[in-house]
């Protein structure tokens, strides 16, 4: 079924297998964590320098941001209620976007693909990128695989140029 294998050698953690993400783990050592939804890393930088590096890496890999979701800031005005600096940004890969779109309308419900940044208790960035082969995996679609594969590839790229 999953046969792309993705060494994570330069953070020395472990062999994933990016296609399936079936490791489920959250572990904290290194700086990778792999989930069974997405990748994520943890960075030694501020808020704002990891926010604008993923743009510009995000950029690089042909992607625009088209929406930001400030959710402290929501939480606060709409809850009255502190949270952690916590950004959703939702990334759009312009011709990914029209090939799904054109195979099944009904794929605009899994768009776009959401990047989160979130600081730490320690001081690190939290920064992640959804697992689009995951994420399609609802349509049933394996024709979609190669496509979603593709997005993964591109998404692992820029977060791991930041």
């Amino acid at each position: 079924m999953c046969n792309h294998r993705v060494t994570v050698e330069q953070h020395n953690v472990w062999s994933i297998d990016w296609l399936c993400m079936g490791l489920a783990s959250k572990k904290r050592e290194g700086k990778v964590n792999i989930m069974n939804y997405g990748y994520q890393r943890i960075i030694e930088k501020s808020f704002d320098e990891v926010d604008a590096d993923i743009r510009n890496a995000l950029q690089d890999q042909g992607f625009g941001v088209l929406t930001e979701i400030v959710v402290d800031e929501t939480f606060k005005k709409k809850l009255n209620e502190d949270f952690r600096r916590y950004k959703i940004l939702g990334a759009c890969h312009p011709p990914t976007a029209f090939k799904a779109l054109s195979s099944e309308l009904e794929i605009g419900l899994l768009l776009p693909c959401n990047v989160t940044i979130w600081e730490n208790e320690d001081g690190t960035v939290t920064l992640s990128a959804i697992n689009a082969v995951k994420m399609f995996s609802v349509t049933g679609r394996d024709d979609l695989d190669e496509l979603a594969g593709q997005v993964n590839d591109w998404l692992k790229a820029a977060v791991d140029a930041v």
